[in-house]
């Protein structure tokens, strides 16, 4: 870049806002692209030595597994389905085309390409989970590998990777926890589950899909969970805590083996939702503050794609006491074979198909072992310095907070809060939101119910440098002050891009939704009648 167009991008040491327009594309979804009879790919013949051995082929392929009617798959070439997806892409933000520090607590950080690359080898994405353990000796041997690893971040004793995400590993947890208790023969007494309001919800949604009642803890003037109100909840019917720390605040809790051990005093277990461990790496453990179970979401903390909610893996750990209860099947290793172990009696059963998915497990391990274990601390120390030197400039910023431990530092992410801008101006912060996409990023604002007026939750993580930290807060604080000067522009934001304003009264109506192309033609076909 020469020294005049480095000049240009910036004003006093300052980076000034890069102009940024996104394309818009009229695109139809693929099943509106299709014509009958184009190909994207031509099948070849059946060879001749099978039709020599089997005569008829379609007559040897038992009923009970053909189709009976041709599966309904959009008809294009190759170039259609190319240009479809690129045309979607450049109507997309993402980690990998802005700075994407505005999702929140999703942890969106750097995927390394090479990892892509590995989990693309043939001898890796040909593989199959049906195959003999004998065959998948190499993958297994990865999976094995990477369990100890996570054995020594989390101080856990087994793990399972079978849960699709964190949702689903903390679903995996609750039932864990409701074995345990069944084995004891208290399930039918012990059947209530306490978390805290800025855990992740699905920390209460799970635990009452596996049939628990949920109690819901709020925080006191310092942000922290009510201490107190815990020694209120727990009794005879507590089956156990189900807790992320820090939560979504990017407040930890330093009372955390407190709380643990006042729930193991009750008679119940601890669960650690470790989704937000991106900034704890290496500096602390769940085991060394007591917790029975935990997750790690390894789309968010292991750096593999999030790939839009999935592919994905919950990597559930347990300890020695609890190992009984994980899904099936285990692996294990003998010293010279890696093996999976279906024989589990007291196995809550399973959780999803087969074992999870591989190839994020790989991603995650290499990445893991690019590092070493003093890279990993050195993750968590770059995510806890971003946070906080971000942290630093959107407070300069006019209109915005951070609620609770004022003055105090966050761990790796901060929900804000424009509740000020918004009183003075009008200006909400889903208007903040998307006139920052006419900038090229955007912002999550929080989990509903908005605890935390007008919020707006940040996480840098680590792979962000300080000038693409301060070009992220100088597009908030011009948004900021166009709130303030012209209001109108950011509340009828965004104008540079190839969506505006949605109808949000849709989401809310059952009767509207069309999640697969022929619940859409259905739809569609009852409002024609």
């Amino acid at each position: 870049m020469s020294q005049n167009i480095t000049q240009a991008r910036y004003t006093e040491g300052k980076p000034n806002l890069r102009r940024f327009h996104q394309a818009r594309w009229d695109e139809p979804i693929l099943f509106e692209l299709s014509r009958e009879g184009q190909r994207g790919i031509l099948l070849p013949e059946v060879e001749a030595g099978i039709v020599d051995r089997v005569g008829d082929v379609l007559a040897a392929i038992p009923q009970s597994v053909r189709r009976q009617q041709p599966p309904r798959l959009p008809e294009l070439s190759q170039p259609q389905v190319l240009r479809h997806y690129l045309r979607l892409s450049q109507e997309t933000l993402g980690a990998d085309l802005n700075v994407d520090v505005g999702q929140g607590t999703c942890t969106m950080k750097f995927n390394p390409k090479v990892n892509d690359q590995l989990a693309r080898m043939p001898e890796m994405a040909e593989l199959h989970p049906l195959q003999d353990d004998e065959t998948v000796q190499g993958i297994l041997e990865i999976l094995y590998r990477f369990e100890q690893i996570l054995k020594e971040i989390s101080g856990m004793d087994q793990f399972t990777f079978q849960p699709g995400a964190g949702s689903q590993a903390i679903y995996a947890n609750a039932a864990i926890i409701r074995a345990y208790h069944a084995g004891r023969g208290e399930a039918d007494r012990r059947d209530e589950i306490i978390t805290t309001i800025f855990s992740h919800p699905s920390d209460a949604a799970c635990p009452k899909t596996a049939g628990f009642k949920v109690i819901t803890l709020y925080p006191d003037e310092d942000g922290y969970p009510d201490l107190e109100a815990l020694k209120a909840a727990v009794s005879e019917r507590t089956a156990g805590l189900m807790i992320t720390n820090p939560e979504d605040t990017g407040i930890f809790n330093p009372r955390i083996a407190e709380f643990v051990r006042i729930v193991h005093q009750a008679g119940g277990l601890c669960s650690y939702d470790q989704a937000n461990a991106n900034g704890i790496l290496g500096i602390t453990r769940a085991a060394d503050a007591g917790f029975d179970l935990c997750h790690f979401n390894l789309h968010k903390t292991f750096s593999t794609p999030h790939g839009c909610g999935g592919p994905a893996v919950g990597a559930t750990g347990v300890t020695r006491e609890l190992a009984r209860f994980l899904p099936v099947p285990v692996l294990e290793f003998d010293g010279l074979q890696y093996r999976w172990n279906y024989d589990r009696p007291e196995s809550i059963g399973k959780i999803r198909q087969f074992h999870g998915v591989a190839p994020a497990v790989l991603k995650a391990y290499a990445w893991v072992m690019s590092l070493g274990a003093e890279g990993l601390r050195q993750v968590a120390e770059v995510a806890v310095l971003n946070n906080n030197y971000l942290l630093k400039r959107i407070l300069e910023i006019r209109g915005v907070s951070a609620p609770y431990a004022r003055g105090r530092r966050r761990i790796e992410q901060v929900r804000y809060s424009w509740e000020e801008l918004a009183g003075e101006t009008g200006v909400t912060t889903d208007d903040i939101g998307a006139r920052a996409a006419d900038y090229g990023v955007h912002y999550w604002t929080s989990h509903h119910p908005f605890i935390v007026p007008e919020p707006m939750t940040l996480e840098p993580t680590e792979s962000y440098s300080k000038a693409e930290l301060d070009e992220y807060a100088a597009i908030l604080r011009h948004v900021a002050e166009e709130a303030y000067s012209n209001p109108e522009i950011v509340k009828t934001a965004p104008h540079n891009c190839p969506v505006h304003r949605m109808d949000q009264h849709a989401l809310d109506d059952p009767q509207q939704w069309a999640i697969t192309w022929r619940a859409y033609q259905r739809k569609v076909q009852q409002a024609a009648h």
